[in-house]
């Protein structure tokens, strides 16, 4: 982090030791030109560059501007030298929503941010980058200049990703928590490997993408500390209960896991995922028609989860009754509970 300046606070003071008796006096008619004379080349010659400004804390400044939009930083920074200074420090970009211009942003636009972003930790490039708008290359210098100190990282329906965008996160952001990738369906099945080598995840998001199975299993074993994970609409995948295994096995901390539109994972894959995910807070099982309240996994499900808050059974015409008396007797932290379009006999 770059030293911060010293803001200048030397105020022009008139010494009045320097006005003498004689100045006041009328000497050839010269005594108020000499006072005149003396205010002028005192007070007014030898003010402060930027006003008010110069008395206020570095930090105060830094933070007025950080309530400015991107658009309005780089006006400003056109404006004086003191500003221009606190529009290029890399403590105004430590959150840096890039969403907003998706339409105009492109590779000149990333080089000219580099300098300014070398501590951004939070960075949104969402539906960013098409009609190529930003290349593979130009995505890759920026990263590797701005993301070492990256955290969260959206990337949502930014579909000049390719499997080298993948390994160039992988390798420049150790430190990276979150990972965004929804919608992101030209992505190849290969380049979900590399998602395995950043162990520290804690929010995945694989929302309609052509994730394959394997891949996903080696993300769910190398990135154990995961909490928040959506698989909702991953068509790519042969067997959901494989998967709900090895969630149930190496995922412990999972809070929340959508599984939207899952075709495939039935009862036994239900059983795997709720003994060995006891601190689920938000489970979505929408559309997914393979479970039968029949075989019971609807009541296992409540009894073995007590710390749920939301649960989606949209479309799942097999609830009946019997499933909802089980959420509500066990299931007391439940604030949101979604079985639109389920057939239920109601007295």
């Amino acid at each position: 982090m770059k030293d911060k300046p010293l803001l200048s606070l030397k105020t022009s003071l008139i010494d009045m030791n320097d006005l003498e008796e004689d100045d006041y006096e009328e000497k050839d008619g010269c005594g108020m030109d000499n006072l005149n004379k003396k205010l002028s080349s005192t007070a007014l010659g030898e003010g402060p560059n930027n006003g008010y400004f110069d008395k206020l804390p570095y930090e105060l400044i830094q933070l007025i501007l950080n309530h400015l939009t991107l658009p309005d930083l780089c006006r400003l920074a056109q404006t004086c030298k003191l500003l221009n200074q606190h529009c290029y420090d890399p403590l105004q970009y430590i959150h840096l929503n890039l969403q907003p211009y998706w339409a105009k942003l492109n590779d000149t636009s990333l080089e000219f941010l580099q300098t300014r972003c070398t501590l951004v930790q939070w960075l949104n490039l969402s539906w960013t980058g098409n009609r190529g708008f930003i290349s593979v290359a130009g995505f890759s210098r920026f990263l590797k200049v701005c993301g070492s100190e990256l955290v969260r990282l959206e990337l949502s329906c930014s579909h000049f990703l390719n499997e080298t965008c993948l390994e160039i996160i992988s390798e420049t952001c150790p430190d990276l928590q979150e990972l965004n990738l929804s919608s992101c369906d030209k992505l190849p099945a290969q380049a979900f490997n590399h998602i395995a080598k950043l162990c520290g995840l804690k929010r995945l998001v694989l929302y309609r993408t052509k994730v394959e199975q394997t891949a996903l299993l080696s993300i769910l074993n190398f990135c154990s500390e995961l909490q928040h994970l959506s698989l909702g609409s991953c068509v790519m995948i042969e067997d959901y209960d494989v998967i709900a295994s090895m969630i149930g096995a190496k995922c412990k901390k999972l809070r929340t896991l959508d599984l939207w539109r899952c075709k495939n994972i039935t009862e036994n894959g239900i059983a795997e995922l709720a003994s060995g995910c006891p601190l689920l807070e938000e489970l979505d099982l929408g559309w997914c028609p393979t479970l039968q309240s029949s075989t019971g996994c609807f009541a296992k499900l409540a009894r073995q989860l007590p710390n749920l808050q939301k649960l989606f059974l949209t479309a799942n015409r097999s609830v009946c009754d019997t499933d909802i008396e089980e959420l509500a007797c066990n299931c007391t932290r439940l604030r949101q509970l979604d079985i639109l379009d389920c057939f239920l006999e109601l007295p």
